[in-house]
């Protein structure tokens, strides 16, 4: 569909004006700016069948499909060529109003084959996925059923790069039919995996970070049916929400975390560490599971063990293995009350009270903070990895890198957890929209880190002038999807999204009204697929405020902000009798205007201007009641706009 359909209006007919100054108001728009072109009517797309409402919410007849996993894999440990073999059964649950003649799964390892599409977009010099390096790469398939009313079948699947068709011999019926698919398979696993899973070797062993480690289904949803967009490198996932039931079998000497909560703790645990975790869970303090010095007490032990995990309502599910791993955790304190436990493990390279040795301190604060600020957590455990990922996310359990410390591992913790809220809790789609995952957390994390520990890493320098060099010459806008944006450029998914919601939290609606409108989106789409037209309205509803100016000019543009003081004037040239003051709005973004008035007798003030002040030119002129003569006129004192030419942002009086 189109990302959105603009209708200018035909003319602007003359108004009356009503304020006393407005006749000095100039009608004509600067150089750049069109106030037509920014504040003409515009129409977001629309579902049909009232599954999403005009208030941003779910609609009535709002509906997703649903996917319930029993997986079951073995790790096999050789020193070239470590496999996960694998067997998942998938319990599918299709509540929409189409028959499905067929079903679309994900199979994300076939990435890393030496002819996926990835590969093939990747610049010849590389890129920080490195996807075109490993020759083992990519999914076996040994067979793939279906069992419909009873009756199993065999299919051949129609396998196109990473993803994978299953035609049905009878369809799947409407409105919750259910049909199940199970599929056996194997893959190795790649030393760097995209930066998102892989093994990476260590003193005491290797650290394995498991993650797109089995086929999955592809979304089917009220806007595109069926999403079969391939994994290629930069975008990541948009998964069905359900229960996982999964078992990982691995050599006796590891350990093993995961996703959700382990189920057969007094099986695969020795009675220290299960007296330890216990102790845990009612600690605000860090326990240790595993310590230093035990590392290797296993390695004589053969044979495998079977660890069992659960996870209900989650998108998706990751874990992690090594003989190498130091364990720690303490108790999280959820807002209603609940209780639940955040843990680390990391190697012996990785500890230390500058380093991994926080982890869960930063894991357990993050998750309390956004908890109660946001959402609170839906799951009852989470657990931070350190190994080869520079930073990944997934339900409950987060990758981070082994060698980072103090601050720059606070905010790589505090990030990969904070992505549990978006996309794990508000489920949009990152291979289309990455800006509405990756910029919303980054946008939380500000306040977090302001939050945690006093202020402890906390940076109160203004950031608007730095974020800004980094998008400012991009040519792509945040709505181009990861895969067609500049590879220079995915960075403004980040910083150019959460400087956005700072303006409008900050300089736009003020943060009563901006945080209500926020959680009131986060709230109602718990669980569910919003898209970013959700969004925009769901924030124009909660807000009162009509903000398409600013979702047209900051996603779906390149438009950069220039606001100016052309002029100061006095009224009958006494500055006792008021000031009027010029100002210019000389790019195609407008915003409001704050400006910090100094008089001569001393006297400042700082003015706060709507935005609608542009609706009708990029000129407007007003009158300030001064009482003697303007000695100077800042605007943005705060510099909390991205304004491209600082230098026209200051007026000071003439030299007399």
């Amino acid at each position: 569909m189109n990302c959105f359909k603009l209708n200018h209006a035909a003319g602007i007919g003359l108004m009356l004006l009503l304020a006393i100054n407005a006749s000095a108001q100039s009608a004509t728009d600067s150089i750049k700016y069109d106030h037509q072109d920014l504040f003409g009517p515009i129409t977001w797309p629309v579902t049909s069948g009232n599954t999403r409402s005009a208030n941003g919410n779910p609609g009535e007849h709002y509906w997703q499909n649903r996917a319930d996993y029993t997986i079951k894999a073995t790790l096999n440990e050789a020193q070239q060529d470590t496999t996960i073999n694998g067997e998942v059964t998938i319990a599918y649950t299709n509540n929409s109003p189409d028959q499905l003649d067929h079903l679309w799964l994900q199979l994300d390892q076939n990435l890393f084959k030496p002819d996926s599409r990835g590969a093939d977009v990747t610049p010849y010099t590389g890129d920080r996925f490195d996807v075109k390096g490993f020759s083992l790469g990519g999914y076996h398939i040994a067979s793939v059923s279906v069992t419909y009313k009873n009756q199993t079948y065999i299919v051949q699947p129609v396998i196109t790069d990473a993803r994978m068709q299953v035609r049905l011999r009878t369809p799947l019926g409407s409105k919750g039919d259910k049909i199940s698919v199970k599929v056996n398979y194997s893959f190795s696993i790649p030393f760097y995996g995209a930066d998102r899973m892989g093994r990476k070797k260590f003193k005491d062993g290797y650290v394995y970070e498991i993650a797109q480690w089995y086929p999955r289904m592809c979304v089917y949803d009220d806007v595109e049916g069926w999403n079969t967009l391939p994994y290629m490198g930069l975008g990541e996932f948009y998964c069905e929400y359900g229960n996982f039931d999964y078992y990982v079998t691995a050599p006796a000497n590891m350990t093993v975390v995961g996703s959700g909560d382990l189920q057969n703790g007094a099986q695969v645990l020795s009675a220290t560490e299960q007296t330890r975790l216990a102790t845990a869970r009612n600690s605000d303090k860090t326990v240790m599971i595993i310590k230093p010095e035990e590392i290797g007490k296993n390695d004589n032990a053969t044979g495998n063990k079977t660890w069992h995990f659960k996870m209900l309502n989650s998108r998706d599910v990751s874990w992690a293995a090594s003989k190498a791993f130091i364990w720690d955790a303490a108790r999280v304190n959820f807002p209603s009350g609940r209780k639940g436990i955040a843990m680390s493990t990391y190697p012996v390279e990785s500890a230390g009270n500058d380093s991994w040795g926080r982890s869960t301190e930063y894991l357990k604060y993050s998750m309390e903070i956004y908890s109660k600020k946001y959402f609170e957590y839906p799951w009852n455990s989470a657990v931070s990895v350190s190994g080869v990922a520079l930073g990944m996310e997934y339900p409950g359990i987060i990758f981070c890198l082994s060698n980072l410390k103090n601050g720059n591992l606070w905010g790589d913790v505090t990030h990969e957890i904070g992505h549990n809220w978006f996309p794990m809790i508000v489920g949009s789609n990152e291979r289309k929209y990455m800006w509405q995952d990756e910029g919303f957390n980054t946008f939380i994390n500000e306040y977090a880190t302001e939050q945690f520990n006093h202020g402890e890493y906390n940076d109160t320098a203004k950031r608007a002038q730095a974020i800004l060099r980094q998008f400012k010459n991009s040519k792509d806008p945040l709505m181009t999807p990861p895969e067609a944006i500049g590879l220079r450029d995915y960075g403004q998914y980040y910083v150019k999204t959460a400087l956005g919601l700072d303006m409008l939290r900050n300089v736009v609606l003020g943060p009563d009204r901006f945080d209500y409108a926020f959680n009131e989106y986060i709230k109602h789409w718990a669980l569910k697929h919003p898209l970013p037209y959700d969004f925009f309205r769901s924030m124009n509803d909660a807000s009162g405020e009509d903000l398409n100016w600013f979702w047209k000019s900051w996603f779906f543009t390149t438009w950069k902000i220039d606001q100016a003081v052309q002029a100061v004037d006095y009224v009958k040239n006494d500055p006792t009798q008021g000031a009027i003051i010029t100002l210019v709005n000389k790019e195609k973004m407008a915003m409001p205007v704050d400006l910090l008035i100094t008089q001569e007798n001393g006297a400042t003030e700082t003015l706060h201007l709507p935005v609608n002040v542009w609706q009708r030119g990029g000129v407007w002129k007003f009158k300030y009641p001064s009482k003697s003569a303007i000695k100077s006129i800042v605007l943005d004192p705060n510099r909390e706009l991205p304004d491209i030419d600082l230098k026209n942002n200051v007026w000071k009086a003439p030299a007399k």
